[in-house]
């Protein structure tokens, strides 16, 4: 069952566009250069790899199109996902992507049948969800305050959204598209209130990032801010384990509106909060990885470094 979240206007301390633009500049020149590079190294090698994976191109060739040498490119991918390159592209082939697949339903069934359909441990990363009520959803955000940072991620920079009872939104970026992936998500509460608070989001970031933080002890606390159904596919998706998928259809099963595939597709495309309600752990019946809001190569990124989690 949803919990309903109250929540109370709270303006205190809003950040004019313009400060809040010079605080995102030196939060950016601040954050840890490395993590970007590897980041920018990853995508590019994911990108070749998509491209020419049926062929399964030499490291070396990889390594070229990300523009690291082959030594460089065993040692990030070792750092990066605790996978040889190698591995890597294996995890990355559409083979790779139906075992994820196998037995999708009993994994749901077995959430379902364990008591997992409220807070609790949900997934990975140990989180537990409450969802505002639909009137304050119809209301665009107005009375809430939202606070946001930019942070290096193993996925480029996260634009993370927290609201003042959990994390509201994760969004991804390249180089350069900052602003432009946080003016996606101030389109989905258009009426909230913006703080810019780099310290306080620094802290979920480390929570959502590093495996070392996940812990059932301390739980991560989501808020879902969506429609009704909306929520209830949010829901259903925190109940893939890493390492594991599912599909649309199996999604729209468990809903009891096994016709639904189309609207559980519109839903998983507008989750808020990516990575963490892990709507890239959604693919299509045939295992291939259709669209994502922040880029099939991210997607593919994400499940890479599950993997080497997972494994």
């Amino acid at each position: 069952m949803t919990h309903i979240v109250p929540y109370t206007s709270t303006r205190k301390g809003a950040v004019p566009m313009t400060e809040a633009l010079l605080d995102h500049r030196a939060a950016r020149r601040a954050a840890p250069a490395a993590a970007l590079r590897d980041y920018d190294s990853v995508r590019r090698a994911i990108a070749f790899i998509s491209a020419n994976w049926r062929s399964q191109p030499a490291i070396e060739a990889v390594a070229d199109a990300a523009g690291v040498t082959a030594d460089e490119l065993h040692h990030l991918f070792r750092r990066w996902a605790g996978l040889t390159p190698k591995a890597f592209m294996q995890a990355l082939t559409l083979d790779h992507a139906k075992t994820l697949l196998r037995d999708s339903a009993s994994v749901l069934d077995a959430a379902l049948e364990s008591g997992l359909s409220g807070p609790g441990r949900l997934h990975d990363l140990f989180v537990t969800h409450e969802a505002m009520s639909p009137g304050e959803w119809k209301s665009g955000g107005a009375g809430m305050t939202l606070r946001y940072g930019f942070h290096p991620s193993p996925f480029g920079t996260a634009v993370v959204i927290a609201s003042e009872r959990g994390l509201a939104g994760l969004a991804f970026a390249d180089a350069g598209e900052d602003m432009a992936a946080l003016a996606d998500m101030r389109r989905r509460w258009p009426q909230a209130t913006y703080v810019a608070d780099q310290a306080a989001t620094a802290r979920l970031a480390r929570r959502i990032f590093d495996p070392g933080q996940w812990s059932a002890e301390q739980p991560l606390r989501v808020v879902l801010i969506g429609t009704d159904f909306e929520v209830r596919v949010w829901e259903t998706l925190l109940k893939i384990p890493m390492g594991r998928a599912t599909t649309y259809s199996d999604i729209a099963a468990r809903l009891g509106a096994p016709k639904a595939s189309r609207a559980v597709g519109a839903a998983v495309g507008k989750n808020p909060i990516s990575f963490v309600v892990p709507c890239h752990r959604v693919l299509g019946k045939s295992g291939a990885l259709t669209g994502y809001h922040w880029g099939v190569t991210r997607k593919q990124a994400m499940l890479g470094w599950e993997s080497g989690r997972a494994a």
